[in-house]
């Protein structure tokens, strides 16, 4: 029988959501990647029960997750059954409704269809009555944002989620949709963005307008998918995800032309007494729209290991300074 550390909560930093309510833990799990029919049942538990263990309340969910699709709602509901129930009050589960998850014209987007019938898919996989947040995916074109909107706020309404959430929209589409939220009344708190060293693209207007509305962000792939870890110090392993013929994400030569950069990144962070990915998980913290970032984790040490980032959260102007000097030669080589 699962038994939580009773210490859980001294070792995590807790961050309000814009000005909600609610506070996140600085890093949660997501569950995008190793959490699928393929994976090893017992090592999903291990890192979800650690992950609690740790302060970590927040897992990040969608109705896609897997593969296959569908299997990381399976399988977390599994460890919610068998671990977590007795705690549902102290956890935020997410999922979202966006991306292809079933075949036909309703099974991806943001309409209504789609989206009601994906929220009540996911609570069933989930085996709960509501989740804490629930998030648009990604921007339609093809359907207007009002009806976006208030499918979203009917989830609310039913009570079938407490929040709602944007991810991957730009700062023009968030704009654009805060004022039919404000209207409905709907609690729309937070933007779910990519965001790491190498891809900063929501400094550019998006950032700006979620401390304007006083929003909050949570951020995935804070590790651009690896690249921000010792992983590629010295070239490319051939059991990683960059070696795999069958990846769709990290190419061989992306990690060529980052080589240099990564190495000089790795050496700032050991003048700090961090690894790279604890100097990359932190400075993500520095922005203040940034509530929470979302970790992945493959394996219990590796997670451990990435919550050692909170130790050392802060930067001196002459680091941050450093840290874009040499972003900028990356770009100009």
């Amino acid at each position: 029988m699962y038994q939580a550390n009773e210490k859980r909560y001294e070792q995590m930093i807790y961050n309000r959501v814009g000005d909600s309510g609610l506070k996140l833990p600085a890093i949660s799990l997501g569950l995008w990647h190793n959490f699928g029919s393929v994976d090893v049942w017992d090592n999903q538990r291990q890192i979800v029960q650690e992950a609690f263990n740790s302060g970590i309340t927040h897992f990040d969910l969608a109705n896609n997750y897997g593969p296959t699709p569908g299997s990381a709602e399976e399988n977390f509901g599994r460890i919610l059954a068998t671990d977590l129930k007795p705690y549902r009050d102290e956890l935020i589960i997410s999922s979202k409704a966006g991306y292809l998850m079933w075949p036909g014209p309703y099974g991806e987007w943001g309409s209504r269809k789609s989206i009601i019938a994906s929220c009540d898919q996911s609570l069933t996989r989930l085996g709960l009555d509501y989740v804490d947040i629930f998030y648009s995916h990604r921007p339609d074109p093809d359907t207007p944002l009002l009806e976006t909107a208030l499918a979203l706020d009917s989830l609310v309404k039913a009570g079938k989620a407490l929040y709602i959430g944007i991810s991957n929209y730009n700062a023009t589409q968030t704009q654009a949709i805060l004022p039919i939220f404000k209207e409905l009344k709907t609690p729309f708190i937070i933007h779910q963005p990519n965001y790491n060293l190498f891809d900063r693209w929501i400094e550019d207007g998006l950032t700006d307008v979620l401390a304007k509305e006083k929003k909050g962000a949570i951020v995935y792939s804070p590790l651009a998918q690896g690249l921000l870890t010792n992983r590629y110090l010295t070239g490319i392993p051939a059991d990683s995800r960059a070696a795999r013929s069958d990846t769709d994400s990290l190419k061989p030569e992306q990690v060529k032309e980052k080589l240099a950069t990564i190495q000089q990144l790795n050496q700032l962070a050991e003048t700090r007494g961090q690894s790279l990915a604890q100097m990359s998980i932190a400075w993500l913290l520095r922005e203040k729209v940034v509530a929470s970032v979302l970790i992945g984790a493959s394996r219990v040490s590796q997670l451990q290991d990435n919550l050692k980032a909170l130790d050392y959260l802060d930067f001196t102007p002459e680091e941050l300074q450093q840290i874009d000097t040499i972003l900028a030669q990356s770009k100009n080589h």
